[in-house]
């Protein structure tokens, strides 16, 4: 045995008061998206409506594909226009938020009641029916003002007192916070209900990025959650307007939007709290489709280069370019990612030395890919010659 200088007694008085540093990722599978509907257009057939929507803008507006429209290679654009139609097919709505906020506006009390308790219904007939996107929820109204706490919090009361019960899948969207208070309260009102909701922050303010005293707001955000924060979703407008930005500077590209985009990674990594971008009111209606198509997809794709693997989308056309460019992300890095991926799992060493942490980050990218469609368990299987369980459990899912 080698000889050492100090007593392991010695050592573990030194660092008694330290804990095991905890690195979560986001548990099960984070959607792609979050597509926002006002509540009075919310119907049982809301979601199959959007897959056939978006079909439709894609047999009248790409029916010889989407390889020219978006300038894909032709290989891939093969295959993405396949799996693009699948999806849409099969499962056109990933995330589903209804929304009581700025896309519904104020209405009468009555109104946003009637329109409350009958989307909850909704809700449950989706549930019952095998329906039901595999998340969805509503967006309440936020905090600024007593008038808007209260219609929020009403809404939220009529729906769950509808809905009778939070099935798994459901969150609530919590708008244009701007402080740690606002957290907490929403947390305290979800605990009068008495059984475990969550929710997410909508980062739609400056102060939700810096507070007035100087200091990075969201940790504090996450921390005042208590376990029940899922996500923070980045709002381009509200914020870039609060920045003083033009409306021509509006918009997901702009450097004020990266910026507070670093300051979500960063506050959210390892806690488990999910990213998601924001989204771009370039649609792809009437004579425009083509350049809508094009705007959304570089967004998407930038999105995706910066880490944020899901965003908003506020039409059903804006499906077609949602999958696109995911389906084109993930079939385009899959040779690079396998590569660095087998050299890593059997340590066989290579021009590239990778971290445990980067297998994690290409684990988890595989399993983005099979969740959202993009590829298959067998064509991950070959790819990298490891099963669904292995990569879990490198992505630390398991």
């Amino acid at each position: 045995m080698p000889r050492t200088s100090l007593s392991p007694e010695a050592v573990r008085a030194v660092t008694a008061r330290l804990s095991d540093v905890e690195q979560r990722s986001p548990a099960g599978r984070q959607p792609v998206h979050t597509c926002y509907v006002p509540a009075d257009r919310v119907s049982p057939s809301t979601p199959a409506d959007w897959g056939a929507q978006a079909l439709a803008a894609l047999a009248g507006h790409a029916s010889d594909g989407l390889g020219d429209v978006l300038g894909l290679a032709p290989e891939i654009a093969r295959v993405v226009d396949g799996r693009v139609r699948a999806k849409l097919a099969a499962e056109p709505v990933e995330d589903l938020r209804i929304d009581f906020e700025d896309g519904y506006g104020v209405r009468s009390d009555a109104e946003e009641d009637g329109d409350a308790e009958r989307t909850a219904l909704v809700v449950r007939d989706w549930l019952r029916d095998g329906a039901a996107p595999p998340r969805f929820g509503l967006r309440m109204k936020s905090f600024d003002t007593r008038a808007l706490r209260e219609r929020g919090i009403r809404t939220l009361d009529v729906f769950l007192t509808a809905l009778g019960e939070a099935p798994e899948g459901f969150v609530i969207t919590f708008p244009k916070v701007t402080s740690v208070a606002q957290v907490e309260v929403l947390g305290d009102v979800l605990d009068l209900f008495g059984v475990p909701l969550r929710f997410e922050i909508q980062v739609e303010t400056t102060r939700s990025i810096v507070d007035p005293e100087g200091r990075l707001a969201l940790p504090r955000f996450i921390e005042a959650g208590r376990g029940r924060v899922t996500g923070l979703h980045f709002g381009t407008y509200d914020y870039t307007a609060g920045c003083g930005l033009g409306a021509a500077h509006q918009h997901l590209a702009h450097g004020a939007c990266d910026f507070a985009r670093n300051v979500m990674q960063v506050s959210a990594a390892g806690t488990g709290v999910a990213l998601s971008d924001g989204s771009t009111n370039v649609l792809p209606v009437g004579d425009d489709v083509h350049e809508g198509w094009r705007t959304h997809y570089r967004l998407v794709r930038r999105s995706l280069a910066h880490g944020f693997y899901q965003g908003w989308d506020l039409h059903p056309a804006q499906l077609v370019t949602r999958y696109a460019a995911v389906h084109a992300y993930h079939l385009e890095g899959v040779e690079a990612d396998a590569r660095r991926l087998r050299a890593y799992a059997s340590r066989a060493g290579g021009s590239v030395l990778d971290e445990p942490a980067t297998a994690q980050a290409l684990s988890m990218s595989f399993l983005r890919a099979l969740d959202c469609g993009a590829l298959d368990e067998d064509e991950i299987g070959r790819a990298t010659g490891l099963t669904v369980t292995e990569l879990r459990v490198l992505a630390r899912r398991e």
